[in-house]
């Protein structure tokens, strides 16, 4: 079984926003089909990663959080699509 990457984010946040327009521009085949949380909706999410936002996890893999990591991210999607 192959785990969804899960992007957590919160509305209006613009590191989150930069980092979803790296992911929909570099790795766009991904991007679609990862799993987009917004922290806000839960208590459990807000909690754990409420002041990290964002963070995208692969499996239980943090690949980053906060700033875009493009060496970290092509490790777990390879070559990006369309260099940033």
């Amino acid at each position: 079984m192959i785990d969804t990457p899960v992007f957590y984010y919160r509305n209006g946040c613009h590191l989150c926003e930069e980092l979803a327009a790296v992911l929909f521009r570099g790795w766009p085949q991904h991007a679609q089909h990862m799993e987009w949380r917004d922290v806000d909706e839960r208590p459990e999410w807000r909690d754990a990663y409420g002041d990290r936002v964002p963070v995208l996890l692969h499996g239980k893999e943090t690949v980053c959080e906060l700033r875009p990591d493009l060496a970290r991210i092509a490790q777990y999607f390879g070559e990006m699509s369309n260099p940033v």
